[in-house]
């Protein structure tokens, strides 16, 4: 009987751990999680809770089974639309092994920030429904991540932009965080656009949306670049709308307003690295259009340099890690348009997903012990009353200022490396945003954690409480070792190699490290014994003024369109064309009702009258 049990056990696991069931389990699991918290415990916070992490936690664990054991192949999906040979969609998924290492580093981090969830939004309004969000999110993301096709790769970035517009405005009641919302989803609209175009363009090439039909109609591409180059340019609208690269990164700062756990899953691993995985995903068809990365690369390289800028002078904690984000996803893009590899921007994407993710986390422990403030002006001293909090930080700033031996400085100097041999330009702007990084990040650190506290909050402080602490402290080890060949070869070497065609002159090297120590040194010189910051410069304080301009447009051109056509509208379609019309009908209808008199005599008066005009009218014209 026992042995009968085991065999009974050993073949279910078997099936259950099939490719296509294990596929079909990762990617619903967290959507079946919030139906059921929408439909069923919407006023249970512990089940609700219990309920996301599980559902989380069995994506995240198929995840790694799937990598573990190395599955690859296209998982049978359902037939959507079948108009015969003129186009057929499924809703398909495909496992390779940029999906695997994706897979996990998009679950892994969701469930530790599930876990770290529980504590941030413990005495917050709108728990259940964080969490249904948070569960919604991850699914969208995850259909992102398994897609086979382009179709449902965009249902599934739409539902991403959708959710992330619900947990950005998680605290609708204030009009910042519903504002932020409404411009996350406008402005994504309007790289989606695009991407439909780029999306319909390659399909009247190709015939096809499914990404192993168009990467391999190289020869039709290479026969006509120009319609290549035109369709990648449209497909990049997408990333620049969802990864925030110029000009449309405005919405990501602002998405500030959402809660932080959402800022820290958004930013780290899943919407706006979303941008950078579409590229990795079409990496072939790029590498045969040098017009299409050549703009690719400026965009990314401006995007780059122009967001460490303004991460210089912000004082809000959040929207410093937020313009970071931006540099970081330009880094990842400018590697996308230079290297031959879809390996080393993912790398940067690797590592970045653990550092970022880390820094937002601490930034939430702090804004929480703060009472909300995000001022780094008032805080100040937190070192000695949150020392592990201060110690993750530190971790993940040494991570993304580059420090050598830490995750960051591998991949952000392969990617500096590789613009070295490409384009020296472009090479000595993103070693300036290195430095700059180098800047932003330390003088954060040295306002908030060390000198004296500065308001009451920072000096009655505290610890925050274990369940936020262990996802920080566990994020803490990837973001020092992510880096280093014996774990990022692990995730990263099916995607290509990590090792560029030349060896470098030992010079580089040295410049990465003098503009590490350059920035660090000269935000410890500048900020050490600061009550407030000594450096102001309008235009980065006012962020280029590209968000004035924006809003000028919306009010001058925008506004003043919508009411020319409010104008037209109501005055001349309506006024004239419509109410005119019946108006006109009505006054004939009016008229002839004034002729229905009812007497006998006035008929015979009407038509009497009628025969004599009648006949003079006869006699006149004979």
């Amino acid at each position: 009987m026992l042995a009968l049990f085991l065999s009974c056990c050993a073949a279910w696991t078997a099936s259950w751990t099939s490719l296509p069931n294990l596929v079909w389990v990762i990617y619903l699991a967290p959507l079946l999680a919030a139906l059921f918290i929408l439909s069923l415990t919407r006023h249970h916070r512990r089940i609700t809770a219990a309920l996301a992490l599980m559902a989380t936690f069995i994506s995240a664990l198929g995840s790694w089974i799937v990598f573990y054991r190395g599955l690859e192949g296209n998982v049978p999906g359902l037939k959507w639309i079948n108009f015969g040979d003129a186009l057929t969609i499924s809703i398909g998924m495909t496992i390779d092994p940029l999906a695997r290492t994706m897979l996990v580093v998009v679950t892994t981090i969701a469930t530790l920030v599930f876990i770290y969830s529980i504590g941030y939004m413990r005495q917050e309004s709108g728990f259940t429904r964080y969490f249904a969000g948070l569960s919604f999110f991850l699914f969208s993301m995850l259909g992102i991540v398994l897609a086979d096709n382009f179709i449902m790769l965009f249902i599934n970035w739409e539902l991403v932009g959708f959710s992330s517009y619900l947990l950005i405005m998680h605290f609708f009641e204030k009009n910042a965080a519903a504002d932020a919302g409404k411009q996350a989803f406008i402005v994504n609209r309007v790289g989606d656009f695009g991407f439909l175009l780029g999306i319909l363009l390659l399909w009247i090439a190709t015939g096809s949306l499914s990404f192993s039909t168009i990467n391999h109609s190289l020869e039709l591409f290479v026969e006509h670049p120009t319609l290549l180059a035109v369709s990648l340019i449209f497909i990049f609208c997408g990333t620049i709308g969802k990864s925030a690269q110029f000009p449309l990164h405005v919405w990501l700062p602002n998405s500030m307003e959402g809660p932080t756990p959402v800022s820290s899953l958004l930013h780290a691993a899943t919407m706006v690295a979303a941008g950078v995985y579409l590229l990795a995903r079409i990496f072939p068809l790029l590498h045969f259009s040098p017009g299409a990365r050549e703009i690719i690369l400026w965009i990314s390289a401006i995007t780059t340099l122009g967001a460490a800028f303004l991460g210089t002078q912000q004082n809000d904690f959040k929207r410093v890690l937020a313009y970071s984000t931006i540099s970081q996803l330009g880094y990842m893009v400018t590697a996308v348009a230079m290297t031959t590899s879809a390996a080393i921007p993912m790398f940067h994407l690797f590592t970045h997903a653990f550092f970022k993710c880390l820094l937002f986390l601490t930034s939430g422990a702090v804004m929480l012990r703060m009472h909300h403030e995000l001022d780094i002006w008032k805080m100040g001293g937190l070192r000695k009353r949150m020392p592990f909090t201060c110690i993750a930080f530190f971790c993940g700033m040494l991570a993304l200022a580059g420090c050598p031996f830490f995750s960051g400085s591998f991949s952000k100097d392969l990617i500096m490396k590789l613009a070295f041999e490409s384009n020296k330009v472009i090479f000595w702007m993103i070693v300036i945003a290195a430095g700059l990084t180098a800047f932003y990040i330390t003088r954060v650190c040295i306002v908030a954690f060390f000198g004296e506290p500065r308001t009451e909050q920072a000096r009655q402080a505290s610890e925050a409480p274990v369940v936020m602490l262990l996802p920080m402290l566990l994020l803490s080890l990837p973001a020092i070792f992510a880096g280093y060949p014996f774990f990022a070869n692990r995730f990263l070497a099916p995607l290509g190699s990590l090792q560029l065609p030349h060896e470098l002159p030992a010079f580089v090297e040295i410049i990465f490290i003098l503009v590490f120590l350059a920035g660090t040194l000269a935000a410890l010189l500048i900020y050490r014994n600061a009550t407030r910051d000594p450096i102001s410069i309008p235009i980065l304080i006012n962020r280029f003024y590209i968000d004035a301009c924006y809003d000028w447009l919306v009010k001058s051109i925008q506004d003043r369109f919508a009411a020319a056509l409010d104008f037209i509208d109501h005055w001349i379609i309506d006024g004239v064309f419509v109410q005119g019309t019946a108006l006109i009908a009505w006054s004939f209808g009016f008229l002839l009702r004034l002729l229905q008199v009812g007497n006998l005599q006035a008929y015979t008066l009407f038509l009497t009258g009628g025969v004599i005009g009648i006949i003079l009218f006869l006699l006149k014209f004979h």
